[in-house]
């Protein structure tokens, strides 16, 4: 076999060996290191992939949910009094600092739930025009009649009254309610401690609510429609309701019941009777659902469905435990459009003070709000009086 030599007189196949051995060397360093960034890249998607998923696991119970920043440190607050969150929390570049009279405005998940709870009860919110303020008290004008009208020609202008106006203020005034917890209850993190303290507060407000919305004497209270004066309908007055009666001391009259009802509808101005409704209580309506007409039909339709409301005479009743029982002399049913008839006002904002001091072993929840209520257009409404 003949020899190769180099010009320079080297081994060539010495040379070509120690080439290849070193590319060799470098195509494994080079190898060693995607390598070791394949491993890296790989660990950090996983740590991405494991983060993911617990974002999206299920929660472990029905109420856990995501929690935005006012929620998460009311629910601190609650639980332990801890209140750093709350103080030191902003909102739309609104502190959500203690107020003057004590007490952090409540997680929006609470006032929700309470508000949900006053709009669906059987009160008279349920029908009233509700009007949400930032002051203290709210001024309604009512024109106390209509304005003046007449025809005009080319050549003469009609003259024509103003209508009389007047005010009506109606304040808020503040409802509180105080459920209270064990600390071992608070302690548990599955208790649903929000849930919880919204329905006893939202229970709370809705039964104070709707008794001063029908007989509130307006006294650190809003005040109800059966406390103003009431007149009969032929000669009330401004401020003053007016009523219509059974013809029967303390019930209906026994030889046409319905009658009483039919002339209630009718004394109500045409404008109101499309949005009016009747207003009474269980005991009054047992009685009225009994009643039919001269072909034997009740005047009394069931609601078919639920969240519908039963008729009377073709127009919706509102059940409302706080009305009185038929008896002599008691203002027993309410017709009217509520809308127009009643106004109630309300602060938006729903305070709670945690106070752990005053019942031990328990905590107490001072919870507050403001509303108010009253009358703004007499005409609106008329009453049935058994007498």
């Amino acid at each position: 076999m003949t020899e190769v030599k180099a010009a320079g007189g080297g081994d060539m196949s010495a040379d070509l060996k120690g080439a290849m051995m070193g590319f060799v060397s470098e195509l494994r360093g080079f190898r060693e290191d995607i390598q070791t960034k394949l491993n890296a890249q790989e660990e950090r998607m996983t740590m991405i992939d494991r983060k993911t998923a617990i974002r999206g696991r299920a929660p472990l119970s029905a109420t856990a949910e995501v929690e935005v920043p006012h929620q998460k440190a009311f629910n601190a607050y609650l639980r332990s009094g801890d209140d750093d969150g709350l103080r030191g929390l902003v909102i739309e570049e609104k502190g959500l600092t203690v107020a003057s009279d004590g007490g952090f405005l409540a997680a929006p998940k609470v006032v929700e739930t309470v508000q949900a709870v006053l709009r669906s009860g059987s009160s008279l919110r349920a029908l009233a025009n509700v009007v949400t303020i930032e002051s203290a008290s709210y001024e309604v004008l009512v024109d106390k009649g209509d304005m003046g009208a007449g025809w005009a020609t080319e050549a003469a202008a009609a003259e024509t009254g103003a209508g009389g106006i007047e005010r009506i203020t109606i304040p808020v005034h503040e409802l509180s309610a105080m459920p209270k917890a064990s600390q071992r209850l608070l302690d548990d993190a599955a208790f649903d401690v929000e849930g919880w303290l919204a329905e006893r507060i939202a229970d709370k407000f809705a039964r104070s609510e709707a008794a001063a919305f029908i007989s509130g004497d307006g006294v650190d209270k809003p005040r109800g429609i059966l406390s103003y004066a009431a007149m009969p309908d032929a000669t009330a007055a401004d401020g003053q309701i007016g009523f219509l009666t059974t013809g029967a001391l303390g019930g209906f009259n026994d030889a046409n019941p319905a009658d009483s009802l039919i002339d209630l509808i009718y004394a109500l101005a045409a404008e109101y009777r499309a949005n009016a409704s009747f207003v009474m209580n269980s005991k009054t309506a047992a009685r009225v659902h009994k009643m039919k007409d001269a072909d034997g039909r009740f005047l009394w339709s069931d609601a078919l469905s639920v969240g519908q409301v039963p008729q009377l005479l073709g127009y919706p009743v509102l059940i409302s435990e706080d009305m009185p029982d038929v008896a002599p002399e008691a203002l027993a049913v309410a017709f009217g459009d509520f809308r127009a008839a009643y106004t109630i006002v309300e602060r938006p904002d729903l305070r709670v003070l945690r106070d752990p001091f005053s019942a031990k072993p328990h905590v107490l929840f001072y919870a507050t709000k403001r509303v108010g209520g009253g009358v703004t257009d007499f005409r609106a409404v008329k009453l049935l009086k058994f007498a």
